[in-house]
């Protein structure tokens, strides 16, 4: 009978916890949900946390623009030719085929097809001119990068290239990073890889030639913008020490600005010509040619959200601790109680929240009725249906009492009113029933089971 009743038992348990976990989202990252309930001294009450919408390929929500707009190949067609091979002219560009157009969409579709498709520019048709191409990512939402930005070239890489941010979408543009075979010719700038940096550089903006071979290597088709070997000079080459950079993160503006943007730019600036001078007499094999672009990162949410849309052509995130706004960058109306904050990576692993409250929490004056006649007294508004519930099944009035059942009193109707009736709560004028144990094993299965679904949070883990 008693193996009996603890089989039932777990079987309940194992469901409550299964409903739970169907009831709240996968975990994802370092915060799976952003607030949970959990019982306290005080009764039943919200534990917030911080949290962030999961990191995701960004390229599936951008824009993108070429300038000059007519820069892509095929109109009119085009016959190219290899750059190690000046005598191979057989591919071809025209933009009314579609097995022989390259449009700009190509940069972002699925990578693996064979044959391998990508956007192409026009030739160097007219050299000496720079064959000059600006690619511009656009995303409408401010976002943060979590991962190296890949380019990936079908021709030869750019021998000059520049990547740029803009942080106020588009109306300014800041460099990311350099890219040349010649660094000192190209930009005036002395050659320099990320392994270079320190803490103290990490913002300082480089020219690297790591990047920047022709053809001749034609094996090596991408060109990198580090992202993780940054944050590794926080938190370690292997990214162990993740509180180190967030604490940076939380309390460094320039550095969280440094990987958050709203656009990002490619300037190509000349391309690849395998030899140390142009072959003006086939200027068919010079040309821009990009298979795809890797743009890793999740929307910014200041710390408020644990999801992002895209809806309409537009991200926005889903805001929590009642914030509001396309970043979560300011409190709803009427939870402004006190002045806005982003929420906090720190303390591993919840972070803090830092909540809007409602406007009406705080001292207010409200009249007391007394047996010599009325009186004003200072009395604090209460609770609310959140962050300061009435207890024992009482219910909030005007954010400024609890209506408390006829049992119990107190501004959270945390106290049984017979306590202070004659003769207590054990008395038989009271109201309240004397506990006396548990008679039958249903019983006692009814209250555990009323108490597993109450704690349906312990059967969450904590937050990675």
């Amino acid at each position: 009978m008693r193996f009996h009743f603890a089989l039932t038992l777990q079987a309940l348990w194992t469901g409550v916890c299964q409903a739970a976990v169907q009831h709240y989202p996968a975990a994802w990252g370092h915060y799976d949900v952003c607030k949970s309930q959990v019982y306290s001294d005080e009764g039943l009450t919200w534990d917030y946390m911080a949290c962030q919408p999961e990191a995701a390929d960004m390229t599936q929500y951008l824009k993108v623009t070429l300038d000059p707009p007519n820069i892509t190949c095929g109109d009119p067609p085009e016959t190219y030719c290899a750059l190690e091979n000046p005598y191979m002219c057989n591919n071809e560009c025209d933009a009314t085929t579609e097995e022989l157009a390259h449009p700009p969409e190509l940069m972002f579709d699925i990578e693996g097809r064979n044959p391998t498709t990508f956007w192409q520019s026009t030739s160097w048709k007219k050299y000496p001119k720079a064959l000059l191409v600006n690619i511009t990512l656009s995303w409408n939402k401010t976002i943060e990068l979590t991962d190296d930005i890949i380019l990936t070239f079908e021709s030869g890489r750019p021998e000059q290239m520049v990547l740029e941010k803009s942080l106020d979408y588009g109306r300014s543009w800041q460099p990311y990073q350099f890219y040349a075979t010649d660094c000192l010719d190209a930009f005036t700038m002395e050659p320099k890889t990320v392994q270079d940096l320190s803490q103290d550089t990490l913002l300082d903006i480089i020219c690297t030639e790591d990047y920047s071979r022709g053809y001749v290597w034609k094996y090596d088709k991408t060109v990198r913008f580090e992202i993780k070997d940054r944050f590794a000079l926080f938190a370690g080459p292997r990214l162990h020490n993740m509180a180190s950079l967030y604490g940076q993160l939380d309390t460094t503006k320039n550095l969280r600005d440094f990987f958050t943007i709203t656009d990002l730019r490619i300037r190509l600036l000349r391309p690849a010509t395998g030899a140390t001078t142009v072959d003006e007499n086939n200027l068919s094999r010079y040309f821009y040619a990009i298979s795809d672009i890797k743009v890793q990162g999740r929307c910014k949410c200041n710390l408020h959200a644990n999801s992002c849309v895209y809806d309409k052509e537009k991200l926005s995130c889903e805001c929590e601790h009642n914030t509001t706004g396309p970043d979560c960058g300011r409190c709803k109306r009427n939870y402004q109680g006190r002045a806005w904050s982003a929420g906090s990576y720190l303390p591993i692993p919840k972070g803090t929240a830092n909540i809007c409250i409602p406007n009406n929490i705080g001292p207010v004056i409200r009249p007391n009725v007394s047996s010599l006649g009325v009186a004003n007294r200072k009395e604090a508004r209460v609770c609310d249906n959140e962050l300061l519930r009435c207890q024992n099944g009482g219910v909030c009035v005007n954010n400024i009492r609890c209506n408390c059942p006829s049992t119990y009193s107190g501004l959270l109707c945390e106290k049984p009113r017979c306590e202070s009736e004659l003769g207590g709560c054990g008395g038989a004028e009271s109201g309240q029933a004397t506990l006396t144990p548990p008679s039958s094993p249903r019983l006692l299965l009814l209250l555990l089971l009323g108490s597993a679904l109450l704690r349906e949070a312990s059967c969450w883990p904590a937050a990675l």
